[in-house]
């Protein structure tokens, strides 16, 4: 590891001395690339030079213990010490994490698809208030949301609804959202008062660039039609909705959000790209059997992850076996505590896994 750590700061110090050139804007796509490098590797920098710090602190401390015969300063040089052992072990930690291979796509926007499932109008109205939950945690990231497409049930519930959220490491943290979220409540249509439970399937995509999926428009059919509910004077009165089907693969994407047909056209090749990329993403991990195990159930939307317990104001995470009794700010866009929580357990399994294998 310390091998590996060593050459990544040589590598920061080139890219300094380059980016301190004067010439180093002449080529802008170098420049850029420089960046990003210089601001991926900075932490593990940064960990490595405390890293480093912390040991020699450690061992000017053994070494002065060796020769104070003080007993007030001896105390003192053996709480440095204690302080420092403390300091290595906590950085040789956090460079262990720094130093696990990163997602590739973890910079990356993501396409967040909602459908309700079981449950009728209970679901989409689940559905609706998960698509609330997870704009209002952009919010808080300061990151972007665009509407690419809803289908509404008539009563404000969502049947399914397609949305983009712009923003660096959107798929970072989201990524780990994907799967069936179940709901338990009292619907507001339950007239008995019994509890009754629905789900809704969450699909988080990351926004994939044209190299990451070549596409043939020959294996694509574009219908046009008039779009319906909320849209402004345009609805209804131009055919500037777009209906794409994917003839190899047979994925259907509605897109009507714009007044313009070819902005809709546009947003559906965007969402019919990475859900290509998505289901080549979940070929390859399927492959990779024993990799896909060491993960925190990202990706799989069979796969219940979490319980929203309205009566009893839980939010129950199963995958990390986690419970939350603030329902009411989770589904505010609260979502810190859980994502944080399982991300540490993604590490930690990842971690294990490295351990096995050296």
């Amino acid at each position: 590891m310390f091998d590996k750590l060593e050459d990544i700061l040589i590598r920061y110090e080139e890219i300094m001395q380059e980016l301190n050139s004067p010439y180093v804007t002449e080529d802008q796509n170098r420049f850029r690339k420089l960046m990003k490098d210089q601001a991926d590797l900075a932490p593990i920098v940064e960990a490595y030079k405390s890293y480093k710090q912390a040991k020699q602190d450690a061992e000017d401390s053994v070494a002065m213990l060796e020769e104070e015969n003080d007993e007030e300063m001896r105390q003192m040089l053996k709480e440095e010490l204690a302080d420092a052992k403390k300091q290595i072990e906590d950085l040789e930690q956090k460079l262990k994490i720094l130093l696990l291979p990163k997602d590739p796509n973890d910079d990356k926007n993501v396409f967040v698809e909602i459908r309700a499932g079981a449950g009728g109008d209970e679901a989409a109205l689940f559905s609706a208030e998960l698509y609330r939950m997870y704009c209002r945690y952009a919010e808080r990231n300061r990151w972007k949301t665009e509407m690419v497409s809803v289908n509404e049930n008539g009563i404000g519930g969502f049947k399914e609804v397609v949305f983009m959220i712009t923003g660096q490491g959107a798929y970072s943290k989201l990524k780990y959202e994907s799967g069936v979220h179940r709901v338990q409540r009292v619907p507001e249509t339950e007239s008995g008062g019994r509890i009754h439970t629905s789900t809704s399937t969450v699909a988080i995509m990351p926004e994939a660039e044209d190299v990451d999926v070549e596409i043939d428009m020959n294996d694509i059919k574009f219908d046009v039609f008039r779009a319906s509910g909320n849209g402004g004077q345009c609805v209804n009165t131009t055919d500037s909705a777009v209906r794409l089907t994917h003839i190899p693969t047979g994925i259907v994407i509605s897109c009507q959000d714009e007044k313009s047909q070819l902005k809709n056209k546009d947003k559906a090749l965007k969402v019919l790209r990475s859900r290509l990329y998505d289901m080549e993403l979940a070929r390859k991990q399927s492959e990779e059997a024993e990799a896909r195990r060491s993960q925190i159930g990202t990706g799989d939307r069979s796969e219940k992850i979490r319980t929203y317990n309205f009566p009893q104001g839980r939010v129950t995470e199963h995958r990390i076996k986690l419970t939350l009794y603030k329902i009411d700010s989770v589904m505010d866009g609260d979502l810190d505590e859980i994502i944080d929580s399982l991300i540490a357990a993604d590490q930690a399994a990842k971690l294990a896994k490295m351990s096995e294998e050296i």
